[in-house]
Formats: C-alpha cells, structure tokens, sequence
C-alpha cells in the first residue's frame, strides 16, 4: 500500500477503526493526520496511535494528498462550505467519504465541482478489523486511487466494489445496518434461553459463542455454500430440522427481505434529502 500523507476530518469511531488497521499494518504514523473541534478524541489518537492532530481542518486538509471526510452526514455540506470559504485547494487531492447517504454528485456540488472523490460504506465491525466496506467510484477514478482507497479499508476488515452508485444502498441494507439484525435475533435466543431456566450472563455466553463459531465455519468454509453449512448440522426428523421448519413456517426469509427492503428503500429517502 502507498504511504500517502492522510487526513481524517472528524475523529469519530470509524475514523478510529482506520487508523487502528492502518497503523496495525504498518502505515507511517506521521503520514496520518486527523481534525475535529475537541480534543478529546484528538487527543486519545495521539495517545494511542502517535499520529498528528489538528482541531482546524484547513490545517489537515492542506497537509494531505488524501482526505477522508468522516463527519456526519448532516455535517457534510457546512464543514465543506467552511473549508473552501476558508481557502481549501482540493485540486491534485483524493477525497474518500464514509458518510452515508450523499451520492457523488452532491458530493461534487459541495466541493465546487472537485471529481477526484471515492464514496465507501464501512460498517461497526471495523472498530475490531472485522469490518465490511462497500467502495464506488465513477470511471474516470485512477486505478491507483482506487487500490490505495481498496488497501485502506482493508486495513479494517474486507471491501466489496459496487458496480453501480446505488449498489451502495445494497451494501447498507446487507453489511451496513446489518450487524443491528444479527444482535437482534441474538437478543430475541439470549431472551428465550433466560426464560428457559440460564442466567442472563449464561444465555450471553451460550448465544455469542455459538454466533462466533457459526461465523468462522462460514468464513472457514468457502467452498461450501451457507445452505450447505447449514444442512451439515440438520439431521433429518431431529430437533435441528424442527427448528427450521417453524422459522420456515412462520416465514423468516420473506421478513429478512422485507427487512432488507426497507433498509434499502430508507437508504435512498435519506438520499434524497442530503
């Protein structure tokens, strides 16, 4: 991965998740940079990681080649307003955004017409390098932006190339929200096995350990499909079989699609109104 001179603008959680992966993988601490308007954060990046910290953006943004703008979504056009007014030269910068819901054309329009921009979709999961990324960018995007931007998020998990803008829609409602699906239906066994008789810590341990070993075997097993997988540990006329046939009964891939659906359908209201 090319060491470029980097910038975080916001010091959020995910922008905590980069830069963990990133140093962990051996990118220069004193190529990464990273603003917010307080210092704790700031502060606790230094701390940890010895990277540079600012609380003027400007600052940051005139010391990098790329940019990864990471503040709130309803933050974006303000804070961008801010630094052009102030006299921000983009041109010859790679902006990355990990912002949900701006497309590329607003973000364009917010930048004066800068073009040199990558839209990606990281997800919770990147805080432990566990993370799902989902990454678009028009064509005219260089290869080699397009690989440092691919390596950097893979410094926090995997990463998926879209073929199309709104396959970033796609990516929220599968990897982007979807960790909130897995921790409820977590909730909905942990509840029913406090019911049954465990405590509350042992229904905990029961249900994440075998959502972690259901996950590894997924991971572990690539020739494999997850149906496959998931026949492996269904004996015929056994309580495994049962149990699929009552979520099969009470309809549990129409509401994972409905669900999805929404997800998605929500993703491009919100789109709309950025």
């Amino acid at each position: 991965m090319e060491h470029r001179k980097l910038a975080f603008i916001g010091a959020g959680n995910m922008s905590r998740s980069l830069i963990s992966g990133l140093i962990r993988s051996g990118y220069p601490a004193n190529n990464i940079i990273a603003a917010n308007p307080s210092r704790p954060k700031l502060d606790a990046l230094v701390a940890d990681f010895g990277i540079t910290a600012t609380q003027n953006n400007l600052e940051a943004v005139t010391q990098a080649e790329v940019i990864v703008l990471a503040v709130k979504p309803q933050m974006m056009a303000s804070m961008l307003e801010e630094l052009l007014n102030a006299g921000a030269e983009l041109d010859g910068k790679l902006l990355i955004s990990i912002a949900a819901g701006i497309s590329l054309n607003r973000l364009e329009a917010m930048t004066g017409g800068h073009k040199r921009i990558i839209r990606t979709m990281p997800n919770t999961p990147s805080l432990l390098g566990l993370g799902m990324t989902g990454l678009y960018a028009h064509a005219h995007i260089t290869r080699a932006d397009r690989d440092y931007c691919q390596s950097m998020m893979e410094a926090a998990g995997k990463a998926l190339w879209v073929a199309e803008e709104d396959g970033i829609n796609q990516v929220i409602a599968t990897a982007g929200s979807a960790p909130a699906y897995f921790f409820l239906f977590m909730e909905a066994m942990a509840k029913q096995a406090e019911q049954s008789g465990f405590s509350a810590e042992e229904a905990r341990l029961l249900v994440q350990q075998t959502a972690l070993g259901a996950a590894n075997m997924v991971a572990a097993n690539p020739q494999l499909s997850i149906s496959q997988l998931r026949e492996q540990v269904t004996s015929k006329g056994g309580t495994t079989a049962e149990a699929i046939r009552s979520f099969n009964d009470n309809g549990l891939e129409r509401l994972v699609a409905d669900a999805m659906t929404a997800a998605v359908n929500r993703a491009r209201e919100l789109e709309s109104q950025l």
